[in-house]
């Protein structure tokens, strides 16, 4: 018998950005569903219409898009479906796994005093459970599922192991509202049970959660899905994230100028590992993640974990590849536009800039030599390297320059030959030189400047500094 094809989900609420959790948790269900030629589907949770804003469900593509998480068919609108979720609620009342709870909100909190007063459970029992439907009032009513009083249910989680709850603990949860609007808990199964998932792989702060949505899958006769509840991120300092640990939203690691594979590779290491593996591709992620890898302990956020990996990702990224995240950086920061002959530039430049560079704004700052024009104007630490001195050695190496050959190995050997016969370390020639190339002393290597901007725009920029 062939097993039905992997389907898993991704369920925002758009009341916010896309929180980085929430990025990892989407990386999960993408990997294991594309891993496995499945599907991976994408659902907005927005039936909290007062905080559901359409600019949050945009941030929340925006955040997939960037990240690279392409997903099957278009998001699904919870709130759309309302009138789905309130017809199972009816099927369920019809068959006698529901009923009409006719309680008001002053009856339920009586209740729960006096069960506090007297030290038993305030899990509310409803005295319509069992009434006869000849008895019920002309007055509003809640439809309440129908929860098993004794046994236990036993959540089988691939990450967490078997969880069993027992049913005591739960109580007749509330299916439709008094307004006739369903809850999040009933319109989570329903979708679920309606889009095929065959995986639930969310946070494990859902735990919970499911024991009670397992009810409703009982109830209808449904599938239950593999549940897999993932560890919520941790801050460096052992708590959960929160804004004390710095940036939240994917927009934001966008805005810090990271790679979109680095994010992935990094992202895709919080909680899981495949043997030692720190450093992969996509492509790899891939081939290797499995949900039974997944750790049960919360994985902690490391921002110097993060640049490491982002600057091994930039090293080895295809030239256009990153070239593409720099405009999109670019733009995400509202910063100008580059021109075509600035893009050309770089792509030249490309083979000297990916080297030790983290991030975008490291990679600009070392581009700088070749995106921006004469007269450059030096910073403060380059204008300290200029002294007199240097300015001095910079004026006697310039007629060596005009004649070296022009190519790198040339160029070394000019500057070379030059320091040996002034008795100088290349670092006296090669600072400078720096300075006034580039205007600050974060840039390539001074004979890979020089390869790159030629011979009279070389001569002309150690004329404007010496000047």
């Amino acid at each position: 018998m062939s097993q039905a094809p992997v389907v898993t989900r991704f369920a925002p609420s758009p009341t916010g950005f896309l929180h980085i959790g929430g990025a990892r948790t989407a990386l999960f269900n993408w990997l294991y569903a594309r891993g496995r030629g499945g599907k991976f589907l994408l659902r907005i949770e927005d039936t909290d219409r007062v905080r559901s804003t359409p600019e949050a469900t945009q941030a929340i593509l925006d955040g997939l898009t960037w990240l690279g998480l392409d997903w099957d068919g278009e998001p699904v609108s919870q709130a759309a479906r309302a009138a789905r979720h309130a017809e199972v609620a009816r099927t369920l009342l019809d068959r006698g796994h529901a009923y009409k709870c006719f309680a008001t909100q002053d009856e339920i909190e009586a209740f729960r005093e006096a069960a506090r007063a007297e030290g038993r459970s305030t899990l509310y029992q409803s005295p319509w459970r069992d009434a006869d439907s000849a008895s019920h009032p002309d007055a509003p009513y809640v439809i309440r599922l129908k929860t098993p009083t004794t046994g236990s249910t036993v959540i089988r989680d691939v990450v967490q192991g078997d969880v069993t709850i027992g049913n005591d603990q739960l109580d007749d949860m509330v299916l439709l509202r008094s307004d006739g609007s369903p809850v999040y808990m009933l319109a989570v199964v329903v979708d679920d049970h309606d889009m095929g998932v065959t995986h639930v792989i969310r946070g494990d702060d859902h735990l919970n959660n499911a024991a009670r949505q397992m009810g409703i899958y009982g109830a209808m006769g449904w599938d239950i899905p593999v549940w897999a509840h993932i560890p919520l991120i941790h801050g460096p300092d052992g708590k959960k994230l929160s804004k004390r640990h710095g940036a939240l939203g994917v927009e934001e690691y966008q805005r810090m100028g990271y790679l979109p594979e680095a994010m992935r590779n990094y992202l895709a290491r919080l909680g899981w590992s495949h043997g030692d593996e720190e450093f992969f591709t996509t492509a790899q992620a891939l081939e290797w993640f499995d949900i039974t890898g997944i750790k049960k302990a919360p994985a902690r956020f490391d921002f110097k974990k993060l640049d490491n990996l982002s600057g091994r990702h930039i090293a080895v990224a295809a030239d256009a590849e990153i070239l593409h995240t720099l405009l999109q950086y670019l733009a995400a920061t509202g910063a100008a536009p580059l021109t075509d002959a600035q893009k050309s530039s770089l792509m030249r430049a490309m083979y000297c800039l990916k080297d030790r560079a983290k991030t975008m704004p490291e990679l600009l700052e070392k581009a700088h030599f070749i995106l921006g024009s004469r007269p450059f104007s030096q910073d403060a630490q380059a204008e300290k390297v200029l002294d007199t001195v240097s300015r001095g050695i910079l004026k006697q190496l310039t007629p060596h320059l005009q004649n070296a050959s022009w190519s790198r190995d040339g160029l070394e050997a000019a500057v070379q030959s030059f320091a040996e016969a002034h008795d100088l370390k290349l670092g006296k020639i090669a600072q400078p030189l720096r300075a006034a190339l580039a205007g600050r002393m974060v840039s390539p290597s001074v004979f890979d400047m020089m390869t790159l901007i030629g011979r009279d725009e070389t001569i002309a920029r150690i004329e404007d500094a010496t000047a």
